[in-house]
């Protein structure tokens, strides 16, 4: 695999630009997602590479952002993680919502490179790490932040069953979601919704209706 100077990569291939639904935040965003998915394999000599997630302000992080935003008291003064950061909009707006840190994870390099440009344009601190969070339970943190990451069968299985735990240790966990396929709804309970302007090129519809949740038995 080629190795490629990736932040120079993010900022030529993407747009500073802010999310609709998030105008307070700035995020190196991406217009299209195939071309810029294309490009990534081009410059890295490798096909069947995952999709540029962390070139987008997907649906259910935009509204867990606004939502924390919106709610300040959520975070403030806590140590928060942001799970899947992707471009690190959700870790972003709890800082600027006051948290005393954020940990921003995210498996992909790609990912971790955007999350700390976007973070610097921002002025915000976050500490970034490649780490799978989901490999030992929850430690070191109050409020868990996860956006848009029950769009597979396995993954959420295994994310709901972290967030529980952590759950039941006293660590709150939000999820910001636009009605994904394996969202366990019956075990959550809606905090908030909101109308997220987003892009045909990755979803169905120009608006998703996307709500913000938390396990039910802690509310």
């Amino acid at each position: 695999m080629t190795i490629i100077d990736r932040a120079q990569f993010i900022r030529a291939n993407t747009s500073l630009m802010a999310p609709p639904l998030v105008p307070e935040v700035q995020l190196y965003l991406a217009h299209e997602a195939v071309p810029l998915w294309q490009k990534t394999e081009e410059e890295l000599e490798q096909l069947g590479l995952p999709p540029p997630f962390w070139a987008f302000a997907w649906a259910g992080g935009q509204a867990l952002a606004r939502h924390v935003l919106d709610h300040p008291h959520l975070v403030a003064g806590k140590r928060v993680i942001d799970l899947a950061s992707g471009s690190g909009l959700v870790g972003i707006a709890a800082m600027k919502a006051g948290a005393a840190r954020v940990l921003a994870a995210d498996i992909d390099g790609f990912s971790v490179e955007a999350i700390a440009i976007n973070a610097e344009i921002n002025g915000v601190s976050l500490t970034v790490t490649n780490r799978d969070l989901l490999e030992q339970p929850a430690d070191g943190c109050d409020v868990i932040l996860v956006g848009d990451l029950f769009y597979e069968k396995g993954l959420a299985t295994k994310v709901f069953a972290w967030l529980e735990d952590a759950e039941g240790r006293g660590i709150t966990t939000l999820i910001g979601d636009p009605g994904r396929s394996y969202l366990p709804r019956d075990k959550l309970t809606k905090l908030g919704e909101y109308k997220v302007q987003v892009t045909r090129d990755l979803e169905d519809v120009e608006v998703k209706l996307t709500s913000v949740w938390r396990l039910s038995r802690y509310c």
